[in-house]
């Protein structure tokens, strides 16, 4: 990034225009005490080489893909990235994530766009989608306010199964508003406790918030769980952080989901100091209109020509406040854009072999961890490429042990379910090689 210093003529000259004297004054709304009162400490100036070399030398200190194993997933998934996506990405007409406001000149845009959506619907098997959200935890609460809007009942269900993090989003959008928040609890399965949900869905639920693969990596068939819904005139949401598991499993659509959103971070984007990701929306055609955020819709012109138009923009900017169903105001679409091309390359085929390769790899990763001694599986359900496992010793210790051998072993889940004390998330992709999963078996071997 290219650093272009003022000199103190044009800084007087600045503060002059607007009316002040000095820098310091823009900041006194801030109370002082949150004011820094010294310089930041930083080293001695350097030249642009002894920068560089400073900084590869900090970057040194990052445990990277390339030299360690990591077995790391629970929301954020590492997938091999075509080199044609990371490029055609990076071309000038496409390097900003906004949508000008004259959307119709941008039609190269529009179409990448409408590709998107028309993708998003045939993986989560929706009719519709959006032009994407924020990430998946804000596209689950915005399904939420979506079913409240639809139902006006003040009551809503949702799984303890899905991401922690989404849950926690999900809480602080309804912090203000009047809507009872009950959590069924998962069962022995790790799936959704059906008979909890029996017992407490009734007529004041407005929806079901279900998750499928869920954070243990489990695929909950949520079928039952849609027709309960619909018996209580309850909506169904599904969420997930790895929705490349619907090239191999059921979509949410073909399990009667009323919504379905996910995140989309493993479609080209990488896991990166936790971003960027993209959210995915999808629904029934019925419900366009309360859709958050914006509907890119395909026409033709005077003189017959196939073209691109904003169809749907529900967002406080173009219509009456009142009437806005979001204030969300980008879709990530360098992201959505992202995604769009790595989809497009992997193709049908090859996006239902990668979801074969991942199931088949946790498969037999999960075995082979399953017959050494005092290493349990607690689920014994179906997963797609995650799975939990449950360790003789404190997770934290075992971790340790693993980075001496520069594996990241998984995501330890004591502080987030206390009831699966000394339990590790361990996550394996088409991303690791079979070596990688024998040093992991190894190492656990000789805890």
């Amino acid at each position: 990034m290219r650093y272009l210093p003022h000199t103190e003529e044009e800084i007087r000259s600045m503060l002059q225009a607007i009316g002040v004297n000095t820098i310091e004054s823009l900041f006194e709304s801030i109370p002082k005490r949150d004011r820094l009162a010294g310089p930041l400490k930083l080293p001695p100036p350097l030249n642009e080489i002894e920068l560089r070399q400073l900084l590869r030398e900090i970057s040194r200190k990052n445990a990277h893909g390339e030299e360690w194993a990591s077995f790391l997933g629970g929301g954020a998934y590492s997938h091999y990235i075509p080199s044609a996506a990371s490029h055609l990405i990076q071309r000038g007409e496409f390097l900003t994530a906004y949508t000008p406001y004259q959307p119709e000149v941008s039609q190269g845009t529009l179409q990448a766009i409408f590709e998107f959506q028309t993708m998003a619907a045939e993986i989560l098997g929706m009719e519709i989608a959006n032009a994407s959200n924020y990430d998946g935890s804000t596209a689950t609460a915005e399904a939420v306010l979506m079913a409240l809007r639809l139902n006006e009942r003040p009551k809503v269900l949702i799984g303890r199964s899905i991401h922690p993090e989404y849950r926690a989003v999900i809480e602080t959008y309804l912090n203000n508003q009047r809507v009872q928040i009950e959590t069924i609890p998962f069962g022995p399965e790790g799936t959704l406790d059906r008979n909890f949900l029996k017992r407490n869905i009734d007529d004041k639920t407005a929806c079901v918030v279900a998750a499928t693969p869920n954070f243990f990596g489990v695929v909950d068939d949520v079928t039952d769980v849609a027709e309960n819904a619909h018996q209580h005139g309850a909506l169904l949401i599904t969420t997930t952080s790895e929705p490349l598991a619907f090239g191999l499993f059921r979509s949410p659509g073909e399990m009667g989901a009323d919504i379905a959103v996910a995140e989309g971070q493993s479609f080209g984007n990488p896991v990166s100091l936790g971003g960027p990701s993209l959210g995915l929306f999808a629904t029934l055609k019925k419900h366009a209109r309360s859709v958050p955020g914006r509907l890119v819709g395909e026409t033709t012109d005077q003189e017959g020509k196939r073209g691109f138009v904003l169809t749907l923009s529900t967002r406080e900017q173009h219509i009456r406040r009142e009437r806005a169903t979001s204030n969300i105001c980008t879709n990530v679409s360098l992201c959505a854009l992202a995604a769009t091309i790595t989809l497009s390359l992997w193709g049908k085929q090859g996006f239902q072999k990668l979801a074969q390769t991942n199931y088949q790899n946790a498969l037999e990763l999960r075995e082979r961890i399953k017959k050494i001694a005092n290493l349990s599986s607690p689920f014994e359900s179906t997963h797609f490429n995650e799975f939990v496992i449950r360790l003789p010793k404190v997770t934290s210790g075992v971790l340790k042990k693993l980075q001496k051998e520069k594996i990241l072993g998984g995501v330890p889940l004591d502080a987030l379910y206390p009831e699966l004390e000394n339990s590790l998330l361990i996550c394996t992709t088409e991303m690791n090689s079979d070596d990688d999963r024998d040093r992991l078996v190894r190492a656990l071997e000789n805890l």
